[in-house]
């Protein structure tokens, strides 16, 4: 299984998903960070059959709920992702891996909700909480059960 955190650490809260990472690797979860080119994602899961990602979003819910989409059941919210730098975005990454026949088996996407993304600017205490909480349940999972049985409990809003 591969888990891969997402974003920006230079814009606040567009940092929740390295930090996920990072908070993994410190739970002893093997996690990457992936800050950089959107499109890339397609070939860092190349070789993986389960897939978490885990990135900021803005999709008007309360700042630090998190909400959890299987990527292989449904479309992603094109506009919970736009508030990446990039042009070419997550949900854009997932989409043209779908029409390409290139998603893996699983992939599980979890989306923090973000509310300050200020260059350079302090992560949002809600954000923060969020981070630790994803972190935790993730970690517990893993070490429970195989993705394609421990996602399924995990999906939905927290």
């Amino acid at each position: 299984m591969l888990i891969i955190g997402c974003g920006n650490p230079d814009r606040a809260d567009d940092a929740a998903g390295l930090l996920v990472a990072a908070r993994l690797r410190e739970l002893g979860i093997d996690a990457r960070s992936h800050g950089g080119d959107m499109l890339a994602l397609i070939d860092e899961w190349s070789s993986e059959q389960e897939v978490i990602m885990v990135d900021a979003v803005v999709s008007g819910a309360r700042p630090g709920a998190i909400t959890t989409w299987d990527a292989r059941k449904a479309v992603l919210p094109r506009d919970c992702f736009s508030c990446s730098t990039h042009a070419f975005g997550m949900a854009e990454a997932v989409e043209l891996a779908r029409a390409l026949g290139l998603l893996p088996r699983t992939l599980i996407v979890y989306g923090i909700e973000a509310i300050n993304f200020e260059p350079g600017g302090p992560l949002s205490p809600e954000v923060a909480a969020a981070v630790e909480r994803l972190a935790k349940d993730l970690a517990a999972s893993v070490n429970r059960k195989p993705l394609a049985t421990a996602a399924p409990k995990l999906l939905n809003s927290v």
